[in-house]
């Protein structure tokens, strides 16, 4: 090549590195300046093109719910990460990844659900193993956040142990965290590295408009704190929104549910987070068939389904209860006809992407 003023021969287009002409970005950010073939003389001002920073994706999961793994991994087009998570005879996790990660962009699927601290221990050792083991950069995705419901000292000599778990992460050596639907949103701010919190929200009204066979249909919040996530609801799908008040008069006294809005032959939709024992979404639908609603059916994101919740629905008058499949659903839960599943995956998945090629998450919010 001649001198810079000269053309171009043989090449459409040359790409040049910004170093090597001595330019730099702020923080060593590096990009490219393409020339089009023809004298460089006479053209305007270069185009920079960003060099995407990582160039590897791997994915890699536990044993909590390596199904939504795979999941992910079909809808991305991309093998699953090997890895082995075993134990010892003492019972000690014992974890090895089997490839190659370094200079890699990592994604860890874990949802920290039963058995908790196991899934959360797992989650924590694989952090650990792929960080020395030079991953570029390691973002947790938490389908499921446990202890999320400790996230503030409501009582004396209690932990905060949201908060703990966060500081356990981020020292494991997590870059970034993807969570789904957390208990409470300010548990973002128990991190100092990037949360992305998304929801199922848009996954499960695409499941209910698809079939919009609820005609009057009254979208249920069961307490005042999930005032915000049922609205999001009832905004989507078109319909009033009622909130069930509960509300405990004197010691010793059953909880009395007070309904704000109007159910009367309606059909209610009661939106919730998580399921645990049942107890609460019982109580609700109880009382809204109380006040003469024509028929009462639920969802949450998260499938807890502790102790007697599945007895709880299926001698309830739940219509249907539909979930995400942030959790595997217990053995007698698949067994539930009131029971239905309905898959994050392909969420996740492009949450995935965007975090990975470094574009907005916003358009995946409701």
């Amino acid at each position: 090549m001649g001198g810079l003023g000269g053309s171009l021969t043989g090449l459409d287009a040359l790409t040049y590195d910004e170093k090597s002409l001595g330019a730099q970005r702020p923080g060593g950010v590096r990009a490219t300046v393409r020339y089009p073939a023809g004298p460089i003389a006479s053209m305007a001002a270069p185009k920079l093109v960003r060099k995407m920073k990582f160039d590897r994706l791997e994915i890699f999961t536990g044993n909590a719910n390596p199904a939504l793994a795979e999941e992910i991994c079909q809808h991305m087009g991309v093998p699953l990460g090997k890895a082995t998570v075993t134990q010892f005879m003492d019972g000690e996790i014992r974890l090895q990844i089997l490839e190659n990660v370094r200079g890699a962009d990592v994604f860890v699927v874990q949802p920290t659900c039963t058995p908790v601290d196991r899934n959360l221990f797992e989650l924590l050792l694989m952090i650990d193993a792929l960080r020395r083991a030079s991953a570029d950069r390691i973002t947790a995705v938490l389908p499921y956040y446990g202890y999320a419901r400790q996230d503030r000292k409501d009582k004396p000599r209690v932990p905060i142990s949201a908060k703990l778990v966060a500081s356990l992460l981020e020292a494991a050596g997590v870059d970034r965290i993807l969570a789904l639907d957390l208990h409470a949103a300010p548990i973002q701010g128990f991190f100092d590295v990037p949360v992305d919190h998304l929801f199922a929200a848009p996954v499960m009204i695409e499941h209910y408009w698809s079939r919009m066979e609820l005609p009057r249909l009254t979208v249920v919040s069961p307490d005042a704190g999930g005032v915000e996530r049922a609205r999001a609801f009832a905004k989507r799908l078109n319909a009033p929104l009622a909130i069930i008040d509960k509300r405990r008069e004197d010691a010793n006294v059953a909880e009395v549910m007070h309904i704000i809005g109007d159910v009367r032959d309606r059909n209610c939709l009661m939106v919730d987070d998580l399921i645990d024992t049942a107890g609460t979404l019982i109580k609700g639908v109880d009382a809204l068939m109380a006040h003469g609603a024509a028929s009462v059916s639920a969802c949450a994101t998260h499938a807890v389904l502790s102790g007697p919740a599945i007895e709880r629905i299926e001698n309830s008058a739940l219509t249907q209860v539909v979930f995400s499949n942030s959790i595997p659903l217990r053995d007698g839960a698949r067994e539930c006809s009131r029971i239905k599943v309905v898959s994050v995956a392909q969420l996740l998945a492009r949450a995935i992407e965007s975090i990975h090629q470094e574009t907005s998450v916003s358009t995946l919010f409701v």
